[in-house]
């Protein structure tokens, strides 16, 4: 035998011998499965309430999605100057209305006074009296508006920023004081903000995966290490695809499902792909066409 194939056989060895040992030593604990995910239909979330429907993130777009029959919400969440917590998506006004600025450098006062419909694609199709709930809402006003509703949301201010530092506390104090901890999926890019939310949730709370999360249970999923993969999040909210990485593959919502993972993939306003993912197993369909979607699962795709 050569000093090379000898070198490969222990090489091969060794590593045969670290799986079988991390086998044995480890016990992955699947998620205990949190009050808002125990449906087992396709949940349909409106995105941002549904931006193909109405200005997104207003309350008129909210207000649409609701009539529709959706099953919730997928929301973000900033911090005004003066500390409210209001649902929206960018640091700034600039991309959704006729006005620029920065979130947390307004009040709720000067966020609220805008009107969101300006650059809506669709507004010459919206009445004067839709056009006058063209507005930001707050997070406390979209509770206690929809008190049935699963919402998830995701805290959007950066961990180092000032407003993010404040989110998580501030977050819990009003999912706490509303009674909705058993109705919402809190989660962020920024998986230390997850950590941080928990801190104060301890669990009670149904949470989603930060970018790193993924990355992991991902990474897990590839190798023959899936075992050592001790899962943080109880729902994982997806792409089709990262770069060149397909993340809707049924392996991997099979990997994920064996955890008691559920499993969302946004932004799908394609009925064909909509079908697709539903049958592959998904869990979630987030998507800015809810009439779409809705009529799917109304006629019995899952």
């Amino acid at each position: 035998m050569t000093r090379k194939r000898t070198i490969a056989l222990f090489v091969a060895a060794a590593a045969g011998t670290a799986w079988a040992g991390s086998k044995a030593l480890s016990n992955p604990q699947p998620r205990a499965i949190k009050k808002v995910l125990s449906t087992e239909a396709t949940c349909i979330l409106a995105h941002r309430g549904g931006s193909n429907l109405a200005p997104e993130s207003t309350l008129l777009a909210f207000e649409k999605a609701a009539e529709l029959g959706v099953h919730g919400f997928e929301i973000d969440l900033r911090m005004t100057k003066d500390e409210h917590i209001i649902v929206f998506h960018d640091d700034t006004v600039d991309r959704t209305s006729g006005q620029t600025g920065s979130i947390s450098q307004m009040s709720l006062q000067e966020v609220q006074a805008i009107d969101f419909s300006e650059r809506f694609e669709k507004r010459d199709l919206l009445t004067d009296e839709e056009l006058k709930k063209a507005k930001i809402i707050t997070l406390q006003e979209l509770l206690e508006r929809y008190p049935f509703l699963y919402i998830n949301m995701d805290m959007k201010d950066s961990p180092s920023s000032y407003e993010g530092s404040l989110m998580p506390s501030r977050l819990w104090r009003i999912l706490d004081e509303a009674n909705a901890l058993d109705r919402v999926v809190v989660t962020s890019f920024y998986d230390e903000q997850i950590d941080r939310f928990n801190l104060y949730a301890q669990n009670r709370v149904a949470l989603g995966a930060g970018e790193k999360e993924v990355r992991k249970a991902y990474a897990a999923y590839t190798s023959q290490f899936k075992h050592l993969y001790h899962p943080k999040a109880d729902v994982f909210q997806l792409p089709v695809n990262h770069k060149s990485i397909r993340l809707d593959t049924r392996g991997f919502i099979q990997f994920l499902h064996s955890l008691n993972i559920k499993v969302h993939y946004w932004t799908i306003d394609d009925p064909q792909q909509m079908i697709q993912l539903i049958a592959k197993g998904a869990d979630g369909i987030v998507t800015d066409s809810p009439d779409l979607a809705v009529e799917l699962t109304e006629f019995g795709t899952k």
